[in-house]
């Protein structure tokens, strides 16, 4: 991974529930990310959720994608 890459955590399935209810959102309705995509972790598959945490001015923005 480069240092100027944010950094892309896979979610787990508990984590993944607890993000759909917190944002009262279904898995359809995140923005999409390639499975080619080469920031991706290993192991990662489609439909799987992504959190990326991109830093801003010294603060985290945190964003998720779900993996098409």
């Amino acid at each position: 991974m480069h240092t100027l890459q944010p950094k892309h955590i896979k979610l787990k399935p508990n984590e993944v529930s607890a993000l759909l209810k917190k944002y009262n959102i279904s898995l359809a309705q995140l923005p999409r990310i390639k499975s080619d995509d080469p920031a991706l972790p290993e192991g990662c598959k489609q439909g799987d959720i992504v959190k990326i945490e991109r830093k801003e001015e010294g603060n985290i923005s945190v964003y998720y994608r779900t993996i098409a």
